[in-house]
């Protein structure tokens, strides 16, 4: 059972990426203090533990996290530390993809989901659910301030709805459209914007394609008509160039958690970047 802080201070919160420190931010607002565990523009499954991390986990009253096996790292990090009196797994908030698929053990490489794919966020309409059950928390650990929650979200999702009439009006003329990804990070973006994700350029998540099936991938390519590959920043160059070559697909990066792209500046701003970047790919096929 959680007990209400006793504390007038600001509640201090640790996010597990950035993606979560603006949702929790966007309910809190001067009510926490929220900071992320990791570095968007780095590999978000790395098993580093940096000294950072641990101190902010120290001074933590909560920690929110994505939770199924995207923070292999955290485990230990908690091992290291006394945890944060509460913690939420976001992923109990929203109707998980991929859970049906047969993948690797967890804990065999990065980007192995064992348990289904863990880019939830990017599905904008998640943000529904995700700071509800944020609100649901801060209001139970801070009652004084339920009220100022409950507002703080309303105006949240009042962008949100904003952002979503405009996010789907820009790719409309683009549904049913077929696209390649680099990493399997795109579905439920590709779900809630009808676009078809037809393949990976990664053989199994988290690991590079052998030239048989990199051939086979562009043959596909050629034959059905795929003309846009989605990558991340990071994603390899060279790989890139040599699909577009052999394909003649244009290569569009797109941001996947917020701070991961100069543009990505906050929850929203992630979607009006990647939307228009996407947008203006899938019109110059």
């Amino acid at each position: 059972m959680l007990l209400p802080l006793l504390v007038a201070a600001t509640l201090s919160v640790a996010a597990t990426t950035t993606d979560l420190r603006d949702l929790v931010a966007a309910v809190g607002g001067e009510g926490v203090r929220v900071e992320s565990l990791t570095d968007p523009r780095q590999d978000p499954h790395a098993r580093e533990i940096h000294p950072r991390q641990l101190a902010l986990l120290r001074s933590a009253d909560l920690l929110v996290r994505v939770g199924l096996d995207h923070e292999p790292w955290l485990g230990r990090a908690l091992r290291a530390v006394a945890p944060p009196a509460h913690d939420l797994d976001c992923s109990r908030a929203v109707a998980l993809l991929g859970t049906e698929t047969p993948r690797l053990r967890a804990d065999s490489r990065p980007h192995v989901h064992a348990f289904g794919n863990t880019h939830y966020w990017l599905d904008p309409e998640n943000a529904r659910p995700l700071t509800a059950h944020i609100q649901e928390i801060l209001g139970r650990l801070v009652p004084a301030e339920r009220a100022a929650f409950e507002a703080n979200r309303a105006r949240f999702l009042a962008r949100l709805d904003a952002g979503l009439t405009r996010w789907k009006e820009r790719l409309r003329p683009h549904a049913g459209s077929r696209v390649v990804v680099v990493h399997d990070t795109w579905p439920y973006f590709a779900r809630r914007f009808e676009l078809v994700i037809t393949a990976a350029v990664e053989e199994k998540p988290g690991v590079p394609p052998s030239p048989a099936y990199l051939g086979l991938l562009m043959e596909r390519m050629r034959a059905t008509g795929v003309r846009v590959v989605v990558a991340e920043p990071g994603a390899p160059a060279a790989l890139l160039r040599r699909i577009a070559g052999g394909t003649g697909a244009r290569v569009v990066t797109l941001a996947p958690s917020v701070g991961s792209d100069p543009e990505a500046t906050d929850y929203l701003a992630l979607f009006d970047v990647n939307v228009d970047r996407l947008a203006a790919a899938l019109a110059s096929r």
